[in-house]
């Protein structure tokens, strides 16, 4: 949802609340979602709870299970790998119509953002930059219903990247980005779309040392 379009009825406030502390790792895979409490923190009644629950559960971020309520979903590799293919297939398709409208301040802005991913020292300005530099380069394809969906991808994309990066973050330069904005530039938008699957199908893989001082090993989109 862009800024344009926001919703600010009721549920869509709790919507995103509970969203932004599911994907940054505050409420963790599993944790059991109480309707009554969520209620009281947000002054609201029951029903615009259900309704953000609903909404959750559609982005893939809460999943209700009978007699036991709502919890945070975990993820795996599959579902990973699910997002990484899901994200490949649409991100394409929009590029492929934005491609005729991309100018050339368009193709600086998201060099910008590339620019600003290689300089960040945490995980979460980093994510901020890439998620700016895909939607840069997509919104122009006009199609407001794919590019929400893509939006909620990203957000899964930046669940997993958390989870994985929660308390480090290497510091990297993207050159698949560069080898993107090349082949736009150069009008080669079926090579653009190519690096941009690949891109977005990488996963990466890195121990992460759990609370109970054990050891999981953790999958993240890393574009």
């Amino acid at each position: 949802m862009t800024s344009g379009d926001r919703d600010d009825t009721v549920a869509g406030r709790i919507t995103r609340a509970l969203a932004e502390r599911i994907v940054a790792g505050a409420l963790e895979p599993g944790v059991r979602l109480r309707q009554d409490h969520i209620a009281q923190e947000f002054g609201a009644s029951h029903v615009p709870v259900r309704e953000a629950f609903r909404r959750l559960e559609a982005q893939g971020l809460v999943a209700s299970e009978p007699r036991r309520g709502v919890r945070v979903a975990s993820f795996d590799l599959a579902s990973v790998r699910e997002v990484a293919e899901m994200r490949a297939a649409l991100e394409g398709l929009a590029l492929r119509h934005a491609a005729p409208r991309l100018t050339a301040a368009i193709l600086d802005e998201a060099e910008q953002a590339t620019l600003a991913g290689d300089r960040s020292r945490d995980v979460r300005s980093w994510e901020e930059a890439n998620r700016t530099f895909h939607r840069t380069i997509l919104a122009p394809c006009n199609m407001p219903r794919l590019l929400a969906a893509i939006d909620d991808l990203h957000a899964m994309s930046a669940r997993f990247l958390f989870a994985t990066w929660r308390s480090t973050w290497e510091t990297r330069t993207d050159h698949d980005h560069r080898a993107i904005l090349a082949a736009l530039r150069a009008g080669q938008v079926e090579n653009a779309v190519a690096i941009l699957s690949r891109h977005v199908q990488w996963i990466g893989q890195r121990p992460v040392r759990l609370a109970s001082g054990g050891v999981r090993e953790v999958f993240s989109i890393e574009g």
